[in-house]
């Protein structure tokens, strides 16, 4: 891009402050203070109340998705995860009343302490032998980095209000895409190994509009959805919505335009290594959400 080009697309220095201020007003007016705590951030990002422009909330994404990453990184390293400029992170960090990143960066530094691992008889971990053999082992830390954040902070109500609603349904509609469609398809397999009926939504020929186009209120929907949610998922959701039908929803963030059409939702954050998310997260739960709706049929 040439120095005109991007001198058009970036704000003055001046123009992003003012910005700022604003925001931190329009904060202010919704009675928010300054968070002291990465809990009371949360709060705040998952109050709905607060919207943010495409670059802040990638960032809003990013942080509620890798806390831990945001603690130990430098705002360069976080910055370039996150898809964004390190100016962008400043931004964000100044709306909600903090000088600068480093400041900011403190809540999430204070929420892992006295969280780190534990080593045993001072062991260092040998280097792998060969490259392959190194994203295996890095693929199997983050399914279980994944499968610890669950077990950590697992909304036990939600899970139980959902297989209410999948129980209670006389057809289940399972949709997903993308990178969420591997879990649908093993969903929709198991129920109907389990007798249950449902759909799955698979948009074979383009047809997922007219796939949910018999969706009544009788019936339910179990969705899957990952940021970037750039996928036709919601459109189908926002149908079954209108059509007043239970909506369940596997997803990773509170930004996910699948929570406001939810009847209930649960939060499960898959571990990236290497450019590469597996879904061992997202199985466990939809599989227990399975398990869960069968009992309730046979018990």
């Amino acid at each position: 891009m040439s120095g005109r080009g991007k001198a058009a697309d970036e704000p003055s220095t001046h123009s992003l402050e003012t910005a700022a201020r604003k925001r931190s007003r329009s904060l202010a007016a919704l009675g928010y203070t300054k968070p002291q705590t990465y809990e009371e951030l949360r709060a705040v990002l998952s109050s709905g109340t607060v919207h943010f422009p495409k670059r802040l909330r990638q960032v809003a994404i990013y942080l509620w998705q890798n806390p831990s990453d945001v603690a130990l990184g430098t705002i360069a390293q976080v910055a370039a995860q996150a898809g964004v400029q390190p100016s962008t992170l400043v931004r964000f960090a100044q709306i909600f009343g903090f000088a600068g990143f480093s400041d900011f960066q403190n809540l999430f530094k204070d929420r892992m302490k006295g969280s780190w691992p534990e080593t045993k008889g001072g062991q260092e971990k040998t280097a792998e032998p060969n490259a392959d053999l190194h994203f295996l082992n890095g693929m199997i830390g983050a399914s279980q980095a994944a499968l610890s954040r669950i077990g950590n902070s697992f909304d036990i109500a939600a899970f139980e209000t959902m297989i209410a609603h999948l129980a209670a349904a006389e057809l289940i509609y399972v949709i997903g895409s993308k990178r969420a469609f591997p879990v649908t398809a093993y969903l929709s397999l198991t129920l109907s190994q389990q007798g249950v009926r449902n759909v799955l939504v698979d948009n074979v020929g383009s047809s997922a509009l007219d796939q949910v186009g018999c969706i009544t209120p009788a019936d339910a929907v179990l969705a899957v959805s990952f940021s970037p949610y750039n996928s036709i998922t919601p459109d189908l959701v926002a149908v079954a919505h209108e059509r007043k039908a239970r909506i369940v929803t596997i997803t990773d963030s509170t930004f996910s335009p699948l929570v406001r059409l939810s009847d209930t939702w649960l939060e499960v954050v898959e571990q990236d290594f290497g450019g590469f998310r597996p879904l061992a997260a997202s199985l466990a739960v939809g599989m227990a959400l399975v398990h869960g709706l069968v009992s309730r049929r046979t018990g």
